[in-house]
């Protein structure tokens, strides 16, 4: 037991927890109506700094240098192995990477290449494929990284983990089988970003909170969209006014695949080892003689206390920001574009839908065949399916697209390529299983809902 245990917690103390904790939930997770739309603070921060770049240079400019930075590196480190790299254990590991990733980001610099000069075929730098991905998702990415790279100590470093975790353990373990702490993640993507449930998830992995299996449920199943984007998708089909009914049907849907789908493979076939072999101390179990409260905030107080100073704090921010605009822009900008250009070239999803026919129509669900085509097509980009119900009449079908493109939750615009450049041991194939598998599960729910309100 902790020698802080017995004894109680001075205002100092708490204090050291609990003003750094909130200040993070303000800023990372408090939803805020400003201007008439819902929104949270980090989002606002993101923005003002986009445009103060902008003013300076274009941050589309700043993403191809980075990426560009990325990919050369990386080729001279496979080739030449210089020491300065070798011996650096935080270059080493944003830049060792396997001949696959080695490939990926070299596709992504030469697709950056040419959408940003428009050089070879339209379809890859329109605004429709590489341009979105580019001047819209990686742009506001690009700050969105920046700034929730200082914020997340804030919800990491002081303790909110551990005393959010003894009170959820009991609620986790059982339905998910996972660490209370993995709640925090699933409440910053609500109602902040999916990606930045990945980056939390990510790091908590590679510091040994997470087993590999434990990384790859949250990763997939509680790096959820955020309750800002779920408005793009009502406002995208023109069902704003039914945004209770919609998130109510989102909620339960997503409830239920995050019931079954870690039970099943590929996740179920993960291991449950940590990634260096230890596991970090997490005080999910309760010393006998001491409340809840008290251990949490035992255990709350001891983290904040050796948290470092403001100077490590932001050395680690930085870290944090590079890892992800050297490890991750490259690989949304490859796997990102070619799914858009699939999508926008071929009738590949068109016929990946087909078999979703025959449910839909058992379901009674209007337009079936138009429902059809969006129901795989998400895996490329979750707001294409919204923008193409935007051709259906019906309110229901149109209602089941906006709620099902949420609850697939797995996209490779954006949170599929984060996870991909992640740590976290998941690959293509399985995003793209466990895509189908939440499909299947969370469909016929939102469908139930859909005829309830319809």
């Amino acid at each position: 037991m902790s020698s802080t245990g017995s004894k109680k917690s001075s205002l100092p103390e708490i204090a050291r927890f609990a003003i750094p904790s909130f200040l993070g939930i303000f800023l990372l997770m408090t939803p805020l109506i400003i201007d008439g739309r819902q929104t949270v603070l980090v989002s606002i921060l993101s923005k003002k700094v986009n445009s103060m770049i902008n003013g300076m240079i274009p941050v589309s400019l700043l993403v191809l240098i980075f990426i560009t930075i990325s990919t050369i590196t990386t080729v001279l480190f496979k080739l030449l192995r210089p020491e300065a790299i070798d011996k650096n254990e935080y270059w080493k590991k944003i830049f060792d990477v396997s001949w696959f990733w080695t490939s990926a980001r070299i596709l992504g610099m030469i697709i950056a290449y040419m959408v940003y000069f428009n050089l070879g075929p339209e379809i890859v730098w329109s605004d429709y494929t590489g341009g979105l991905i580019l001047f819209d998702l990686i742009c506001g990415l690009f700050t969105i990284f920046l700034i929730a790279g200082f914020i997340l100590p804030l919800l990491t470093d002081f303790g909110l983990l551990e005393y959010i975790g003894v009170y959820l353990t009991a609620l986790m373990r059982p339905l998910f089988g996972l660490p209370g702490r993995s709640a925090i993640d699933c409440i910053a993507s609500w109602v902040g970003d999916g990606t930045i449930g990945v980056a939390l998830t990510n790091r908590q992995y590679t510091e040994g909170y997470y087993t590999a299996k434990e990384a790859a449920v949250i990763g997939t199943t509680f790096s959820a969209v955020s309750i800002t984007f779920c408005l793009v998708v009502l406002e995208n089909i023109g069902m704003l006014d039914y945004f209770g009914q919609y998130y109510l049907a989102v909620t339960v849907s997503g409830v239920a695949a995050a019931l079954i789908v870690p039970r099943i493979p590929p996740l179920s076939l993960k291991k449950d080892e940590y990634l260096h072999g230890e596991k970090k101390e997490t005080g999910d179990v309760i010393p006998e003689g001491i409340s809840r409260n008290q251990w949490g905030l035992t255990l709350a107080i001891e983290k904040a206390s050796n948290s470092g100073h403001v100077g490590t704090l932001l050395k680690n921010g930085a870290k944090t920001v590079l890892d992800l605009w050297l490890g991750v822009l490259p690989i949304i900008m490859a796997f990102g574009t070619l799914a858009l250009v699939i999508s926008e070239s071929t009738p590949l999803f068109q016929w990946l839908g087909m078999p979703f026919m025959p449910l839909l129509n058992a379901l009674n669900i209007p337009e079936a065949a138009a429902a059809s085509h969006t129901l795989v097509v998400g895996f490329a980009d979750m707001v294409v399916p919204s923008l193409m119900a935007q051709t259906i009449t019906s309110p229901m079908t149109k209602f089941i697209i906006g709620a099902v493109s949420v609850t697939q939750l797995i996209y490779m615009s954006e949170t599929g390529a984060v996870i991909l450049g992640s740590d976290i041991p998941v690959d293509l194939k399985d995003l793209f299983i466990i895509f189908i598998e939440r499909t299947i599960i969370t469909l016929p729910i939102v469908c139930l809902f859909a005829h309830i309100f319809f």
